[in-house]
């Protein structure tokens, strides 16, 4: 589903963030990408969203080359790739309904079609309950789930999280992993930053490291304790 070969990202201050990095996700696998801060966690993913443009190197999402993809494709490709920002903006001034619907009133749904459809998606991740606060009401663990959800709203083949248990405590942390978890045995393609080795380490998952720039090892973890329901 994702192919990368050699790809590299310079930028023109002269940073090099992606350095001849070169691997494949299939479809339905959960990866977990790792690597202190400046590593290139971020750039790769926006690589992915064609935020960013390779300066060396391929990257294919499904049949799409990413490098040469047309500019009126771009929106679609952004439909079949979620993304749960690091700093999830969300919009202070809209409910949580709002913001998740927010992406189809962009492209025109019908609001009825589009209510509907939010309200289906907050129900899934379990804060419909919230669906009339405002962000600055909710938890940071529901405020993940609302950012969740929002990624979800186009039925997305994959899901990138981006640190989403950054500032969350241990038990919340968890319960964001399970629903990421949850979301993957449906057959979407998730892949989640993190630094959270504890999650890291209890989950049998695959794991790219990165550092500097690099991809410096790509395996599949034992897990170290019983995994967490």
């Amino acid at each position: 589903m994702i192919r990368l070969g050699n790809v590299s990202k310079k930028f023109p201050t002269g940073n090099s963030a992606l350095s001849d990095v070169t691997f494949s996700i299939d479809k339905g696998e959960f990866v977990f990408v790792v690597g202190p801060s400046g590593s290139g966690k971020t750039t790769l993913f926006r690589l992915f969203i064609r935020e960013y443009i390779p300066t060396e190197g391929t990257i294919h999402i499904g049949e799409w080359d990413i490098g040469n993809l047309s500019d009126k494709y771009i929106p679609l490709l952004r439909k079949k790739i979620g993304v749960v920002f690091q700093d999830l903006k969300l919009l202070r001034d809209r409910t949580i309904l709002e913001n998740v619907m927010l992406p189809l009133d962009v492209v025109g749904m019908d609001d009825e079609e589009a209510e509907k459809k939010a309200i289906d998606i907050l129900d899934q991740v379990s804060i419909l309950d919230h669906k009339d606060k405002f962000p600055v009401q909710l938890s940071g663990g529901e405020l993940q789930r609302a950012a969740i959800a929002r990624a979800l709203v186009f039925s997305p083949e994959i899901l990138i999280a981006d640190e989403p248990t950054g500032n969350l405590d241990a038990t919340t942390s968890w319960e964001i992993v399970k629903l990421l978890h949850d979301i993957n045995k449906t057959g979407t393609t998730v892949i989640m930053a993190t630094h959270n080795t504890d999650i890291i380490n209890s989950l049998a998952k695959r794991v790219l490291v990165l550092d500097k720039g690099k991809l410096v090892a790509d395996e599949k973890k034992t897990p170290k304790e019983h995994k967490k329901d």
